[in-house]
């Protein structure tokens, strides 16, 4: 199985787990939206939530793995198998005293971190003492998904990518049971939720454990403290944190900012970055996720020509399926968004302002894809300066461009801001990219890109043509409203096939080929 191939399968494998981790994600916010609406207590609890998913989405998903995949690659490769795993119990042992540290102050600092991410919270004494209620249960879940993590890191780079894609499963099955069992029982029910993460993040752990035993990976063994490979973790993992988080950290600042907006204005982007984060997960998340131990092998071996193909592959791919599910998610966003959502206190004006967030996050989904794959090359490569550069310009642009456009489209704006920055990202990295490594196969890239491009501007009219004449009416109901969008998005996902098809698409090839082997090996 050729390299290519190989990143295809796996990225195979973690988007299908994300996949139904996004279905059990959905279903959740849609359990969420029917007791709690877009009111004071899912505003307290989002804002509070925000907090340890973005050290999820951090660490699971950001940091930590592209920090610890191409040091303990470079030992797996160059100093042997027990080498490497001595330096993985000790990356055990130093990352739970550090988190276990930042979860205790992260309770004590609760009030101090609402009034910093939700300053217009100060002003409602009642939101503000929910919110840093719930802030300091939930704080400790940080403990338990950072070791998730780096159990991930270990376990993808020993060539396992399932259970760790799968663990977020777990804890949205917490949240969904606590909602609907626990919640009707308390004074205030929204304090089920925070109990379900951290039961969630405690399920999510024990599930790793097995298959790191598995591997031979003995984590309670005796383990140094004092080992050489620590400190390099270290020295890539401090600006990681903030170079490869600039959609969750834009993220914020459009929470800080909404905060300022009348309220609900919190839970309509909260909502909307949901349904950016579904394809976001299973598509640009999965193919980083697999792309990062191929490309820190080949780095580790100084194949960089291996390197620019790879990345080139990558990136077409991910072009390839997100550009399509970009135009799906605009063309269809309200219907998608009341389908989901439009039940119990979740009315049509919370529809219809929660889909024009979903439109302006929309219109950014292939640059925070496209993202994910060049920041995960540059960690690859121990790069840590180039992307906090990078990162620090973004940033400055979504805090420019919210408080702009915020004037013009309230919360919108704020989504749009979000979109704008993070294609700025993703040029600048692209152009720091091209001079460490060359063209990157540049010609070749922008070539398939033209091509979805246009498949995906095909498929948009058919199904913006088909949405019309088949779902007139959000209030039509939900079975009728649902076989209305799976109707339509399948004749999408035909007329994008056919295309592609027709235009010779390699990426198609590519997909299918990757399938192909992955059911002959089974």
């Amino acid at each position: 199985m050729d390299e290519n191939t190989r990143v295809t399968k796996a990225a195979g494998v973690v988007g299908a787990a994300t996949f139904l981790s996004r279905i059990f994600g959905f279903v959740r916010d849609v359990v969420i939206a029917a007791y709690f609406g877009a009111g004071m207590s899912s505003d307290a609890f989002f804002v509070a939530f925000r907090i340890p998913n973005l050290l999820r989405r951090l660490f699971a998903e950001g940091s930590l793995s592209i920090a610890f995949v191409p040091v303990f690659t470079e030992y797996l490769t160059q100093k042997g198998r027990q080498e490497a795993f001595r330096l993985a119990r000790a990356a055990v042992w130093a990352l739970s005293f550090v988190v276990a540290l930042a979860a205790v102050l992260g309770i004590v600092l609760a009030p101090l971190i609402i009034r910093i991410i939700a300053p217009g919270f100060v002003d409602d004494p009642a939101k503000f003492a929910l919110t840093v209620s719930l802030t300091r249960l939930t704080f400790p879940y940080i403990f338990f998904i950072c070791l998730v993590a780096l159990s991930m890191g270990i376990l993808n780079t020993l060539g396992h990518f399932a259970a760790p894609a799968l663990a977020p499963v777990l804890l949205n099955l917490a949240m969904i049971t606590a909602a609907v069992v626990l919640s009707p029982h308390l004074e205030n029910p929204v304090y089920g939720l925070a109990y379900g993460v951290l039961v969630g993040g405690v399920l999510q752990l024990a599930l790793q454990v097995p298959f790191l035993v598995r591997k031979g990976v003995f984590f309670w063994q005796r383990a140094s403290l004092r080992h050489p490979g620590l400190k390099k973790i270290g020295w890539l993992m401090l600006p990681a944190i903030f170079g490869a988080a600039v959609y969750q950290i834009n993220i914020l600042v459009g929470t800080l900012l909404a905060s300022l907006l009348p309220e609900g204005s919190v839970s309509y982007l909260y909502y909307a970055d949901r349904l950016v984060q579904f394809p976001l997960g299973i598509f640009a998340i999965a193919m980083a996720t697999a792309v990062l131990p191929s490309i820190s092998r080949q780095a580790a071996q100084k194949n960089f020509k291996a390197v620019e193909a790879t990345f080139g592959h990558a990136m077409r791919l991910v072009l390839f399926i997100t550009m399509p599910a970009m135009v799906g998610l605009i063309v269809l966003r309200e219907p998608i968004v009341a389908l989901l959502f439009k039940r119990g206190a979740f009315d049509l004006r919370n529809v219809q302002l929660t889909a024009q967030a979903l439109l302006y996050y929309g219109v950014g989904l292939w640059a925070f894809s496209a993202v994910r794959v060049v920041v995960a090359t540059f960690y690859a490569l121990q790069d840590t300066r180039t992307p906090v550069r990078v990162a620090v310009i973004a940033v400055a642009a979504n805090i420019i461009l919210g408080v702009v456009l915020m004037r013009y489209l309230a919360h919108g704006g704020l989504a749009l801001a979000t979109s704008l920055s993070s294609m700025l990202n993703l040029i600048l990295l692209l152009a720091a990219l091209s001079k460490r490594l060359g063209r990157l196969h540049l010609s070749q890239i922008t070539g398939a890109a033209f091509k979805t491009v246009f498949c995906s501007a095909a498929m948009g009219v058919v199904v913006w043509a088909m949405a019309q004449a088949i779902i007139p009416d959000l209030d039509c109901g939900i079975m009728p409203l649902f076989w209305g969008l799976a109707g339509t998005i399948l004749a999408g996902m035909v007329i994008y096939g056919a295309f592609a098809f027709v235009f010779k698409s390699g990426e198609m090839g590519l997909i299918i080929e990757a399938a192909r082997r992955s059911i002959g090996s089974r």
